[in-house]
């Protein structure tokens, strides 16, 4: 079984990782990880005895192009619908 993790940032020889399906977050040392895994990086992860092998995860870059899309397109539809101006409260 294999599960989508996201590198959300790093913390000196730590990657701080959060789940795709929900939202845990676990931090794996750098060396475990792909080589030249970055913040922003999409991972699929292998399981196995419902662990991850992190040193088995490989780079899923058409994945996380597709999520940066995807964020576009909500952001353009958001900035449409924005009156623009100062909020009143």
């Amino acid at each position: 079984m294999t599960h989508i993790w996201v590198v959300d940032r790093f913390e000196g020889r730590l990657a701080v990782l959060v789940a795709d399906d929900d939202e845990r977050q676990v931090h794996v040392p750098v060396a475990k990880l792909p080589a030249g895994t970055r913040a922003g990086a999409v991972l699929r992860v292998p399981h196995a005895d419902g662990e991850p092998r992190w040193e088995a995860a490989t780079v899923d870059e058409e994945l996380r192009q597709a999520r940066l899309r995807e964020a576009e397109v909500t952001l353009d539809r958001l900035r449409r619908r924005d009156p623009g101006g100062d909020v009143a409260l």
